[in-house]
């Protein structure tokens, strides 16, 4: 409540949060701005079975990418780009590791490659999602007063698709600049907060208001939102939590000791690696369901020789083979993706430089051993803690029997509760600054 009063007296912290509201918007009116030459009616047949790879990219974009609007892509190639650059800063690309530890300067660089490659990679996912579209649609995606389609009408379209990604790079800087937050991250947070409403709306409509609603429904329905709420109470609370391994300084003097400079700490956090590790398990799960969808031998699975169906529960995390493949596939890249965020090895020579040490563990080689095998420890549970939140949604759904529009956890609020941490804490920060600077005037 304190910080909330304070952003209230602070003009310079409200007019930022005012420029990012104003920015959300302008990006929800963009979601309604349809692609031209394309038949929406097709693409309303395509998104009527939601779920799957669609569904998820569809949730990240806000309802852009079934109404097939000029931001359909969201700012998904971004987000593949920079997982591409950061994977190839680790020794595969020399250049890129010597931008890394430049600095302020290699950041630049290493932004400015990121986002040409995002461009490209939206080009090409754009023309892959028109044509496969085209395919499922059986040929009626683009309508016929265009003369029907052909190589330059899937480049156009290819274009303004990437155009609209590159408006919201456009937007999510502005936001870093002049609003509050990382912009990437607020502009997916705010097309997965425009899906919420209307989750809960239609959830009601089905449970609440319907005609065949009685004590079962009713009952199903305060469940679902009680069960909504403690996992969001427990993803807050593991967003949050942090191991800390105690350092102190062999070059302290005793008077920097009274100052209670001691008890400095190295914090790790348990969920080190994000939603990195689910998005990688999605996609590789999620892209060749959509791959089967657009060919004409997975259309009917009745037909399937025992190798198809055998892909197919391969890659449907919905059935057991691979409910079993996708939560295997996020314990691994967790592991994968925390050493790679936290190098034993470097936090090691880092600590030896600053004359620093961990009591009890001698410098060098025995701390980076007490490093990694804690940070093994704790990525245990950052692992199943992942898997757990990831899984949730299907095990609820099977549980009540629930609408694939209902989500209850999963990517999505593990993405908004991350940010939402760090935005409080940007927000809190600048509240005090202002404060300490006008008590200093």
């Amino acid at each position: 409540m304190d910080t909330i009063k304070a952003v209230f007296k602070n003009k310079d912290v409200l007019r930022k949060i005012l420029f990012t509201l104003g920015v959300f918007l302008v990006y929800r009116l963009a979601v309604f701005i349809h692609i031209p030459m394309i038949n929406q009616a097709q693409i309303q047949e395509i998104f009527a079975q939601p779920g799957g790879f669609l569904g998820i990219m569809d949730s990240f974009t806000g309802s852009a990418l079934s109404n097939f609007s000029i931001i359909a892509l969201g700012i998904g190639p971004y987000i593949t780009a920079s997982i591409v650059m950061q994977l190839l800063q680790m020794d595969i690309v020399p250049i890129l590791k010597e931008w890394s530890e430049e600095g302020d300067t290699g950041k630049q660089k290493i932004n400015q490659v990121t986002r040409y490659l995002a461009i490209g990679l939206a080009f090409v996912q754009a023309l892959g999602m028109i044509f496969g579209f085209h395919l499922s649609s059986g040929g009626m995606l683009i309508d016929r007063w265009t003369g029907g389609p052909n190589f330059l009408t899937f480049t156009y379209l290819a274009l303004v698709m990437t155009a609209g990604t590159a408006f919201l790079l456009w937007l999510a800087d502005q936001i870093t600049l002049k609003g509050i937050g990382n912009g990437t991250s607020m502009i997916i947070v705010a097309g997965i907060i425009a899906g919420i409403p209307p989750m809960f709306m239609d959830l009601g409509r089905d449970y609440i208001t319907s005609d065949g609603a009685g004590l079962a429904s009713f009952s199903t329905f305060g469940i679902i939102v009680i069960v909504y709420l403690a996992v969001l109470l427990g993803v807050t609370f593991m967003q949050t939590a942090t191991r800390k391994i105690p350092i102190q300084y062999s070059n302290r003097t005793t008077s920097s000791k009274l100052r209670g400079k001691q008890d400095s700490n190295i914090p790790l956090k348990i969920n080190s690696a994000g939603v990195i590790p689910v998005i990688f398990a999605v996609t590789i799960l999620s892209l060749p369901q959509t791959v089967f969808s657009f060919l004409p031998a997975f259309q009917n699975p009745d037909n399937l020789s025992a190798f198809g169906l055998w892909l197919m529960e391969m890659f449907d995390y919905t059935r057991p083979l691979g409910f079993a493949v996708y939560a295997i596939l996020i314990i691994v890249f967790t592991f994968f993706y925390s050493f790679v965020q936290i190098n034993p090895d470097k936090m090691a020579t880092r600590l030896q430089k600053q004359n620093a040490y961990i009591p009890g563990i001698r410098p060098g080689l025995e701390t980076e051993n007490y490093i990694s095998k804690l940070l093994f420890k704790i990525t245990i549970i950052g692992a199943l803690y992942l898997a757990v939140v990831a899984l949730l949604p299907i095990i609820v759904s099977i549980i009540f029997d629930l609408p694939a529009y209902v989500q209850i956890g999963g990517t999505s609020l593990l993405i908004v509760v991350g940010v939402a941490i760090e935005t409080t804490k940007q927000i809190k920060t600048d509240v005090q600054g202002k404060s300490y600077s006008g008590f200093i005037r």
